[in-house]
């Protein structure tokens, strides 16, 4: 069972799991909220980031222990260690950032010290508003431009991904702070209600229909790699998260296949379409 989608570390797993798993106590988890812009999703505690959450959204605590959360993320089903201290309670989140970042403030005026900076994506409950500002159940104050209910589904995967044209390239980032090529394609295709796996393999294995070699590409097919994945702008053009810029940047399709075979990282693996 992959251990990125198993809910279960030895002393705890899912009930769900019960008669699939060995683990000392099975429990149905509590439901939290991520209580930071970004936060770390580990494959141990103090362990290497695989992914991470984002301000509001929310996590399955399966248990608490020496300060990390062990659990599973309700956006993708992944499973790993955050950071206790990164948790809150849950709220009933109505709005998300659709902005590649908007500012949060103790107070509907532009002029007052930020209380915290959040990616696209971020998650909030707004409760009113007040002039160009929504209100936010925490009495926080977003700007209403950079804020969008989240049932109105975004409706271009690649429009969304240009949204995070530049964004430095991070591992095992998921968002506009750092973000790397699976990231990007996720956050594109859940941004427009489209259910998305975290990891390039993943979203290889679950994404799209698969095309014949030499199929013209179109806007928003995917072209995969081993461990690598790129979203086509249109016939001739890709974009991606990529060590070769340490960025989210714009390539042409045939120099981007033509580079990544000849640093060794083989040929495309499928060209796919939603």
């Amino acid at each position: 069972m992959d251990r990125r989608l198993t809910p279960a570390n030895g002393r705890v797993a899912a009930a769900e799991l019960k008669d699939q798993v060995s683990a000392e106590r099975f429990v149905a988890g509590t439901w939290k909220a991520v209580a930071r812009p970004v936060a770390d999703l580990l494959d141990a505690p103090g362990g290497r980031r695989d992914r991470q959450l984002l301000y509001g959204e929310t996590f399955r605590v399966l248990e608490e222990h020496d300060g990390h959360a062990f659990g599973q993320a309700r956006r993708d089903g992944y499973v790993g260690y955050l950071s206790s201290a990164d948790l809150k309670p849950v709220i009933d989140c109505t709005h998300f950032v659709v902005s590649p970042a908007t500012h949060a403030y103790p107070a509907p005026d532009i002029k007052v010290h930020e209380t915290m900076a959040l990616p696209f994506g971020a998650r909030f409950r707004v409760v009113s508003a007040s002039g160009p500002f929504f209100e936010t159940e925490e009495g926080l104050f977003v700007p209403k431009p950079h804020l969008r209910p989240l049932n109105a589904a975004m409706r271009d995967p690649a429009t969304v991904a240009q949204l995070f044209f530049g964004a430095p390239y991070l591992w095992g980032g998921n968002s506009t702070r750092g973000i790397d090529c699976s990231g990007l394609v996720q956050a594109a295709h859940l941004a427009c209600h489209i259910d998305c796996p975290g990891d390039s393999d993943l979203q290889r294995a679950a994404l799209g229909t698969d095309l014949p070699q030499g199929t013209s590409p179109r806007r928003g097919d995917l072209f995969f790699w081993q461990g690598h994945v790129a979203i086509a702008v249109d016939a001739d053009v890709l974009l991606h998260a990529n060590v070769h810029r340490m960025a989210v940047t714009y390539e042409p399709i045939t120099d981007a296949v033509a580079r990544i075979l000849a640093q060794g990282d083989g040929p495309v693996t499928a060209h796919k379409r939603l």
